[in-house]
């Protein structure tokens, strides 16, 4: 527990932090971070229906029921992304490497239990440049750059009224900043050099339902049916905005204000959210889960007004997990928990009237810690997102993530024989 707390203050401040290198993350909110984390993200980040005891999975509030009356979970998770861009002209490589998230959830009594935590929303990180003659002007270059991130802080409850039903829900507190910025030169040391800030700041409260219907079966299997759902929720912003034109004659430089305005205050409004999940398992052996999530980012506004650039979003998942034997005394290989998924996803960005598309497959391990329930769980996500056709990016990359479920024993009566 010690250890991760430690953490902490790192996982805050990479969240403000750059996490991306996608020149996709220059339209919207940027890249989207996937809604699992941790065991699930081996697993095609099909996560809905779980409800595993020894896992935190806040991308359905509902599991939070699942963890045993004992057991306090405090799970972190860092991630790297390398990444080829290809287009029809050029090619770019990229690395990002981070903290990701950290999420705690334990049992208030026997029908009731809580979640806490922080994870990333959507990064923006972008550089690019664009060169071009103007008629009358000459050489000129454009940049195009922009950093930032939008976290959720969420607080997680759930309550099972009868044996075979959960539901819960998830409080969010959406906060963040996204700069976007640009730059124009020319190849002329007499031309002048204009230079434009925005920048969005987001702020808010939002609420997320989740259930799941459990079917017990014999051999301790058991079929879950979840669903989630966000209807359309608001939040804050503040938006400001300004150019510079700099000019540069006989050795001295002369800046001038174009246009300017201070943070104005609007809203934003997400786009309604529906997920639907399905998991079927046998305790301590398999679990095999699949997803269908949906976000209307078509109808979403941003300060009044509708992206050209975004369209609605459908992912499809699916992933398993097997443990040969999960109480094996003489074969530690034995004991860990093999994971592999793929999942496909019309992404929320449309450029040149061509929806973005990603797909993926991964694999991993769930490690178990010695003489512990605790767990360290590796995974590795492999894809292509885009294409060179349509004067468009094609993204092949390579996802690793590395998280730690530490599981502690809370709440226990000690008695003096």
């Amino acid at each position: 527990m010690i250890a991760g707390l430690i953490m902490v203050p790192a996982m805050l401040f990479a969240q403000f932090n750059n996490n991306t290198s996608s020149p996709y993350s220059r339209y919207g909110l940027g890249d989207l971070q996937s809604y699992s984390f941790g065991r699930t993200a081996a697993m095609g980040g099909a996560t809905l229906g779980s409800r595993y005891a020894l896992q935190v999975n806040n991308a359905n509030p509902a599991s939070y029921t699942a963890t045993d009356s004992l057991n306090f979970l405090f799970e972190f998770g860092l991630k790297g992304d390398f990444s080829r861009y290809t287009s029809e002209i050029s090619k770019m490589n990229t690395s990002d490497i981070n903290f990701n998230y950290f999420s705690m959830s334990f049992r208030i009594n026997r029908w009731m239990a809580t979640s806490l935590g922080i994870t990333p929303y959507s990064n923006v990180g972008y550089q690019i440049e664009v060169n071009e003659d103007i008629e009358n002007t000459g050489a000129a270059r454009s940049i195009y750059y922009g950093t930032g991130t939008i976290s959720d802080a969420y607080w997680g409850l759930a309550i099972q009224p009868f044996k075979n039903l959960s539901v819960g829900m998830n409080l969010n507190y959406r906060f963040g900043k996204i700069s976007r910025n640009s730059e124009l030169t020319f190849a002329y040391s007499d031309m002048y050099l204009l230079q434009r800030y925005s920048q969005l700041r987001v702020t808010g409260f939002g609420l997320e339902l989740g259930a799941q219907f459990i079917l017990p079966m014999k051999e301790n299997k058991q079929l879950v049916l979840a669903g989630v759902f966000e209807s359309k929720p608001t939040y804050t912003t503040f938006d400001s905005d300004i150019v510079l034109k700099n000019i540069v004659y006989a050795q001295k430089g002369d800046q001038d204000t174009l246009f300017s305005k201070d943070e104005e205050k609007g809203k934003i409004v997400f786009p309604t959210t529906i997920g639907l999940g399905v998991s079927f398992s046998k305790k301590n052996v398999y679990e095999i889960n699949a997803d269908y999530y949906h976000q209307g980012w078509a109808d979403a506004t941003i300060m009044g007004e509708k992206s050209a650039f975004l369209s609605d979003l459908n992912k499809f998942a699916l992933g398993a997990e097997w443990i040969p034997d999960k109480f094996s005394i003489r074969n530690a290989w034995k004991r860990v928990a093999y994971r592999a998924g793929i999942k496909y996803e019309q992404t929320y960005h449309s450029l040149n009237n061509h929806q973005i598309n990603d797909f993926g497959i991964s694999f991993g391990l769930g490690l178990p810690i010695y003489r512990s329930n605790s767990t360290i769980n590796i995974s590795a996500e492999f894809g292509k997102r885009g294409t060179t056709k349509y004067n468009l990016v094609r993204e092949n990359y390579a996802k690793f993530n590395l998280s730690a479920n530490l599981h502690d024993l809370w709440f226990m009566s000690r008695k003096i024989d």
